[in-house]
């Protein structure tokens, strides 16, 4: 099983979407389905992080006199 840190958010969501049908089915044993329910709790909440990285970017884009982008401000603590 691929670390969870080390997931794109692309993938990240992808397994998510997986884990979520998997327990919507019903088809798991209990444990199996405890299993998944925490594996699908840390894929949310890295994705939510990953998702607060790139929205600190995109509000630090700085623009040009004419409103047009001119660059980025280093985010603290990236």
């Amino acid at each position: 099983m691929t670390k969870i840190e080390s997931l794109s958010f692309e993938d990240a969501m992808k397994e998510l979407e997986a884990t979520v049908g998997k327990l919507e089915h019903g088809e798991a044993t209990l444990e199996e389905s405890i299993t998944l329910y925490e594996r699908g709790a840390a894929l949310r909440a890295h994705c939510d992080q990953l998702l607060r990285k790139a929205e600190e970017r995109v509000e630090k884009i700085t623009l040009a006199a004419n409103g047009q982008p001119q660059g980025t401000t280093p985010v603290e603590g990236l």
